[in-house]
């Protein structure tokens, strides 16, 4: 990841949300942090972001098995209307740009609306993993992931 850059994207939208960079995180090697993409996901010409979305850049086993390419939230008052999923179709473009042609999304197995988020981006369920001890999620109560393949290229 020494020769990685972040684009830059502008606004990226479906025409029922919007996708705004706000932050772009630097690797940090000594912690194990692959660089990543911060969005905010906005509703076109409403104030104030409705909930957010996160692309992490390149592999680890920790990624890979653990903590997912990519993060979503959205906010209660929005959910149930697929924003999660139009975000990640929205930021696709961008691991695709930066070489991925597979993306690993991970969440707690009794978290039914990110499940339902996979299996609406056509992601493939792979199997649950116990969290390793050793981990921060571990630490905050989290016992088991759920792991989701998405071929971006299907």
């Amino acid at each position: 990841m020494n020769d990685f850059r972040f684009n830059d994207y502008g606004v990226l939208t479906d025409g029922e949300i919007e996708l705004v960079v706000s932050q772009k995180r630097p690797a940090n090697p000594q912690k194990g942090y692959l660089p990543m993409y911060e969005f905010d996901i906005h509703l076109p010409g409403k104030p104030g972001a409705i909930g957010g979305v996160s692309l992490r850049i390149g592999n680890t086993e920790h990624v890979i098995k653990y903590a997912g390419h990519i993060g979503y939230g959205i906010n209660e008052r929005y959910r149930g209307n697929r924003y999660a999923a139009k975000s990640c179709n929205l930021v696709r473009q961008v691991a695709l740009d930066h070489g991925h042609n597979v993306l690993w999304i991970t969440c707690n197995p009794d978290n039914h609306p990110s499940r339902r988020t996979c299996e609406i981006l056509g992601c493939e369920f792979v199997e649950i993993v116990d969290l390793p001890e050793d981990t921060d999620m571990y630490r905050e109560g989290e016992r088991q992931k759920c792991r989701y393949r998405w071929d971006l290229e299907e």
